[in-house]
């Protein structure tokens, strides 16, 4: 469904992305992991059309986005939940939504996407004339997921859902975008800062360093690998009369 073939992106005379290539089939959860400042963010800039390669290509569906812009991208399917959620702080949550669904095809489904949208978040449908901006985190990420949810979406690049939310609203979000990806068969490409919980979410993942993809597999083999164990999972193997065990890695203040 969505292609890169090595692409380059720029802030500037820095070059950010260093001839990335990678493939996200229709129908599959994609994760994305790195450390900070590795390119994530600026891998679905890229592919959203925000920020333009310098070098390379985006095929979505086969079709090359090069000259395509960034609203017309979200037409055609490919819709971004931005880091830090970027709400309307001072609309209502139901404006906030009805935002998402302005494309016409969209906008055509809304009442449906609407309803399906308050089933899988109840607590908006209760929040409805609240200020967007009076969320709390946790319920700003459901309008975030939500709003993208009603531009009907082929695929969600989702950037850094779990940012600043407690432990259980991140296991709460993490199985919403499974529910998505399975009862919806919207594809979903998620880049995540936190590898332990995006690796264990997703199907298949990328690795990004410095700009550069240096690992794909599998998830469930990427957690099996010893530099992800030990870079991304804070793991430290120790052996133990023989049998290779890990242990968490201590961290100092």
């Amino acid at each position: 469904m969505l292609t890169l073939e090595g692409v380059d992106a720029f802030y500037g005379d820095l070059q950010a992305l260093h001839e990335v290539s990678l493939e996200v089939r229709a129908g599959e959860l994609m994760a994305l992991v790195g450390a900070n400042a590795a390119g994530k963010t600026t891998t679905l800039r890229v592919i959203s059309g925000t920020l333009p390669a310098r070098g390379g290509r985006v095929l979505f569906e086969g079709q090359d986005l090069a000259a395509m812009p960034a609203h017309l991208r979200v037409a055609q399917g490919i819709v971004q939940v931005p880091e830090g959620r970027r709400l309307f702080p001072f609309m209502t949550v139901h404006e906030n939504l009805l935002l998402g669904a302005h494309a016409p095809q969209a906008r055509a489904q809304q009442e449906a996407s609407l309803d399906y949208v308050l089933r899988l978040f109840p607590v908006l449908k209760d929040r409805a004339t609240q200020l967007a901006g009076s969320l709390s985190g946790g319920e700003q990420q459901m309008c975030a997921i939500g709003r993208a949810l009603m531009a009907r979406p082929k695929v969600i690049l989702l950037d850094e859902p779990s940012l600043g939310l407690a432990p259980k609203l991140v296991k709460d979000i993490f199985e919403i975008i499974r529910r998505i990806n399975r009862e919806r068969g919207v594809t979903v490409l998620l880049v995540e800062q936190n590898a332990n919980v995006a690796l264990h979410t997703a199907d298949y993942g990328y690795v990004l360093e410095l700009g550069r993809i240096v690992m794909e597999d599998a998830c469930d083999r990427l957690l099996e690998k010893d530099d992800i164990r030990e870079f991304y999972l804070g793991l430290k193997e120790s052996s133990v009369r023989g049998t290779r065990r890990w242990k968490r890695k201590k961290t100092w203040r």
